[in-house]
């Protein structure tokens, strides 16, 4: 069966309208079974502080993972698909949001943005990794091509950039942005420095910023690489706004990241992007479910956990060849 084309083909709406609905007791779960271990979690860094920080970074990592599945709540709470009502998603979203340094209703916007703009040459830029066309990069200043050589570096892109996108880029909103954002930032900062103040009461800032730090960073950092890794891929798709597609810009735009059961788990089955991102009201626990049973999906050909690694190598996007590249072919 081939891939359906968005203007002939309506059969993956039917598809993809039969997961279209929330499931209340699984949501719960997924709440139940995400925040209690990381809280659990919680409590055991503060005791091992008193024992081995390097303890206290061995049990960071988990409770990364774990905080990694807070923000997948958020997202689908974002998407409206996590809960059936909206009040529900909005109250789960915002405390998501408040555990990972994250204001819910304003990303909540931008990621709608990034939905309806992904894979468009001519409206990159909103909650998107900065990719370069090979001819952009070849007529912009020596100065754009090393912000842009810096800022694609894995370190910046997987260390740096994290910190600075969850610790200081999301305490803002963007000026362009109405007042409704701007609340939405402001609240969570409040709620943010709230919680910081009443957790070091009780434990030390110092002890705070002990576990609270490496379990955003690594969790950040997390986050950062399956989002990169769900848009830039070998044979990933970019059109320019006249020739761009919908279904297209999803199924072969977004990959099927397809990760051992546990780092699944961890991860929400965001891995499953490609219907995902066809269907952002599939909540995430009918993602394998909707991939499972319908063989259309199952012909988008899966990324795996050892071939994701060689995505870093790319940077820019070819036009000529339809196809993203590397810097090493072109100076500074």
């Amino acid at each position: 069966m081939p891939l359906p084309s968005p203007n002939s083909d309506s059969s993956w709406r039917e598809i993809v309208s039969r997961y279209h609905r929330s499931d209340a007791a699984r949501a719960l779960w997924q709440v139940v079974n995400t925040l209690v271990p990381y809280v659990v979690l919680w409590f055991l860094m503060v005791w091992s502080l008193g024992v081995s920080y390097w303890l206290t970074l061995g049990l960071a990592l988990v409770a990364a993972g774990f905080l990694l599945r807070v923000f997948i709540i958020l997202h689908d709470c974002g998407h409206g698909s996590f809960l059936a009502s909206r009040k529900a998603n909005d109250a789960i979203g915002f405390v998501a949001g408040v555990l990972t340094f994250t204001p819910y209703a304003y990303w909540t916007h931008r990621h709608a943005i990034h939905h309806a703009t992904s894979g468009n040459l001519d409206r990159r830029g909103t909650g998107d990794i900065w990719t370069m066309t090979v001819r952009e990069y070849q007529e912009a200043s020596r100065w754009g091509r090393l912000r842009f050589r810096f800022y694609r570096n894995p370190l910046v892109l997987f260390v740096l950039g994290p910190a600075y996108m969850f610790l200081i880029h999301h305490r803002f909103a963007s000026p362009k942005d109405g007042r409704r954002w701007h609340v939405s930032v402001l609240w969570t900062n409040l709620a943010l420095l709230g919680t910081a103040l009443a957790l070091s009461s009780v434990i030390g800032f110092k002890a705070y910023l002990q576990i609270q730090l490496p379990v955003m960073l690594l969790a950040g950092t997390l986050g950062v690489w399956l989002f990169y890794v769900q848009h830039q891929f070998e044979g990933v798709y970019w059109e320019r706004q006249k020739e761009w597609s919908y279904v297209d810009s999803a199924l072969r735009g977004s990959s099927f990241y397809q990760l051992p059961r546990v780092l699944q788990w961890f991860s929400g089955s965001i891995g499953f992007h490609h219907i995902h991102h066809l269907s952002p009201r599939i909540p995430n626990y009918f993602l394998e479910k909707c991939h499972r049973e319908n063989p259309l999906f199952q012909r988008v050909k899966a990324l795996r956990l050892r071939e994701s690694f060689k995505t870093m190598r790319f940077r820019v996007w070819d036009e000529e060849h339809r196809a993203l590249v590397g810097l090493g072919v072109f100076y500074l």
